[in-house]
């Protein structure tokens, strides 16, 4: 095993400094065993050099980032290898653009944009500037997710899936939100589908789109429906409440994806139903998880627990880092078609119920 100094290094330029940055900082700063990579918190951008400064001395005061108070600035960084993107969904798009432009491998938070067809403008871009571009979906990178997937589709435990059940709830009322925060904010993309459904969708997507029964040029019905927190006041018009229903035909499965901004979430927040019993996932949250529990029919429940260090985000990193390496330009994991496959289930959903965001009118 190499040691911390021998390990090959990726620089980091952060743009933004809100709470998904700081998780994301902090588990590059963590100290770990197993890790292939070093990463190096190269350079903070943010609104002021005081709130950059601030958010290095509280997230990663092991390291001296350079803190711009630009995100040009962290672009133009000739030191920054990668730039991590954690600002508010409706930024997404140009600064993935900027960066792409600057000439630098971009991870993005999700979801990457708000509709297709600019996250397909960001691909587009990544692709002919022959730079690096993954959405940060980090879920998809958590071993229990590979786990997962091996259970149903390899060692087939509970044979054919029939259903799958997924839920992400947060208490934040929109009622009682301030409406300029990001969480409650319609100009900057707020909503129970984008915020967090997106997640639901993605152990749908982890459950039955890789299945190696699935048909070809085959992609599943969609019926959604959507909550708001106000059908009188537009700023308020953002959904609070969302099901999506995927059917799968060839499959002879269902997947029913529900969040929802009035409720958290208890542990076992998914559960996948196959004809010999179903497997339940489980963890602080949706997005985080660390458990499964296999309940095969006649049998006792056998419980695996995958104990998570830091967030987790070490996990999206250190892939990255690994392809970055090798030469390619997008991840397998978190792939760019797998990206437009569940941007374009949300545009349907939010067509479907009549939500549309300011940058779309």
């Amino acid at each position: 095993m190499l040691g911390k100094e021998e390990l090959p290094v990726l620089r980091w330029g952060i743009v933004g400094c809100g709470l998904i940055s700081s998780w994301f900082v902090s588990d590059l700063c963590l100290e770990r065993l197993d890790a292939t990579t070093r990463h190096i918190v190269q350079a903070v951008g943010s609104s002021s050099t005081e709130k950059g400064s601030a958010f290095v001395s509280s997230h990663c005061p092991s390291q001296q980032p350079a803190v711009y108070d630009s995100y040009d600035a962290v672009y133009n960084d000739t030191n920054v290898d990668i730039v991590y993107i954690g600002t508010p969904h409706v930024m997404h798009c140009q600064n993935a653009l900027d960066a792409i432009a600057a000439g630098k491998h971009v991870l993005c938070e999700k979801p990457i944009a708000i509709n297709t067809p600019d996250a397909k403008k960001i691909i587009d871009a990544a692709r002919e500037k022959n730079v690096f571009l993954m959405e940060a979906v980090w879920t998809r990178f958590f071993p229990i997710a590979k786990k997962l997937q091996s259970l149903l589709h390899e060692d087939k435990v509970i044979g054919e899936i029939a259903s799958v059940f997924v839920d992400f709830g947060l208490y934040m009322p929109i009622a009682e939100a301030d409406l300029t925060r990001r969480t409650a904010s319609r100009d900057l993309g707020a909503g129970a589908l984008l915020d967090i459904g997106i997640y639901t969708l993605t152990w749908a997507s982890l459950a039955l789109d890789t299945s190696p029964n699935r048909l070809a040029n085959t992609n599943p019905s969609i019926k959604a429906s959507m909550i708001f927190g106000s059908e009188m006041d537009l700023d308020k018009k953002v959904d609070e409440l969302t099901s999506v229903i995927l059917q799968y035909p060839d499959l002879k499965a269902h997947a029913i994806c529900t969040s929802s901004l009035l409720y958290k979430t208890g542990e076992e927040f998914a559960c996948v139903i196959g004809s010999k019993g179903s497997i339940a996932i489980g963890g602080p949250g949706t997005s985080k998880p660390d458990y499964l529990v296999v309940r095969l029919n006649g049998e006792e429940d056998q419980r695996l627990e995958f104990k998570v260090p830091g967030w987790g985000f070490h996990y999206e990193a250190d892939a990255v880092a690994e392809d970055i390496r090798a030469g390619r330009l997008e991840n397998d994991t978190c792939s760019q078609h797998t990206t437009l496959t569940i941007m374009s289930r949300m545009d349907d959903a939010r067509a479907q119920c009549g939500l549309v965001y300011p940058q779309e009118e």
